[in-house]
């Protein structure tokens, strides 16, 4: 019986690996994908909710990591599309309410989790369109609602950040600046 499973072991190894170092060796000589665009209009959620959980890429296909972003959200809040597009998918994933939308002019999908969906596969939706609602918390967030916001070229997982614009990323205070030309009020 031992050997047996050796055997089966062997012939596994035997099959898969070639398989595998084929993977590799054409993603080595792929060329470089192109840059993300800043092309987002809106977060998911809120104004500048928090990012309870950011980016970790895997350091192979299959390997751990965190492919996405997870924002702070309410139970229930509205779910916004980030930018123009179609929507790719809207419905369950195991057991998770998913929207994913082709952003328009580019070869990238945003994804949404856990979210009611309020779209259809093929609905036209502006940036900052109201996709679906966050559903209660679960699994990803723990006892914390929250969105799972991702991105992706094909198969490949980007960070969702890189979509965000410099003046939506910049948690800083505001500044109020002098206005010229105006005389200060007296008191």
């Amino acid at each position: 019986m031992e050997i047996m499973r050796r055997v089966m072991r062997w012939v596994a190894a035997a099959t898969v690996l070639p398989l595998v170092l084929a993977v590799a060796a054409a993603r080595a000589d792929a060329p470089p994908s192109p840059p993300v665009p800043a092309i987002a209009r809106a977060w998911p959620v809120g104004l500048r909710p928090p990012v309870l959980r950011g980016w970790e890429p895997p350091a192979t296909v299959y390997g751990p990591g965190h492919r996405g972003v997870d924002v702070g959200a309410s139970a229930g809040e509205p779910v916004r599309a980030v930018a123009a597009g179609r929507v790719f998918f809207a419905g369950r994933v195991a057991g998770r309410g998913v929207v994913s939308v082709a952003l328009t002019g580019t070869d990238l999908r945003t994804t949404y989790e856990p979210v009611t969906a309020t779209v259809e596969k093929g609905d036209e939706v502006a940036a900052g369109q109201v996709v679906g609602t966050v559903e209660p918390a679960g699994a990803h967030c723990g006892a914390r609602a929250c969105v799972h916001w991702g991105l992706l070229r094909g198969e490949t997982y980007l960070d969702p950040l890189l979509l965000l614009p410099p003046w939506l990323l910049d948690v800083g205070p505001s500044r109020l600046l002098p206005v010229l030309g105006v005389p200060l009020p007296e008191g």
